[in-house]
């Protein structure tokens, strides 16, 4: 019987350090791709507006944007 439960904990921590070796490594190379993917910052300095323009959605009007807006204002001032 003490034989039987030495090879179970032995079989078990030999599955639970491969599965740990495993994961470590898979973060390992998920974090390397995510460093070789990355993108590079641009070295070209960002022009500075003088004044802050509103944010732009193209193909939608502008008057639609700010009934959306309204409206959802106005259902969290319910809730």
């Amino acid at each position: 019987m003490a034989q039987q439960i030495m090879e179970a904990l032995t079989i078990m921590v030999l599955g639970m350090g491969l599965v740990f070796i495993f994961l470590t490594i898979l973060i390992g190379v998920v974090n390397l791709v995510a460093w070789r993917c990355a993108p590079k910052p641009s070295l070209a300095p960002l022009a500075e507006a003088s004044e802050p323009q509103a944010p732009r959605f193209p193909g939608v009007d502008p008057k639609m944007v700010a009934v959306i807006t309204a409206a959802v204002h106005q259902y969290r001032a319910k809730a």
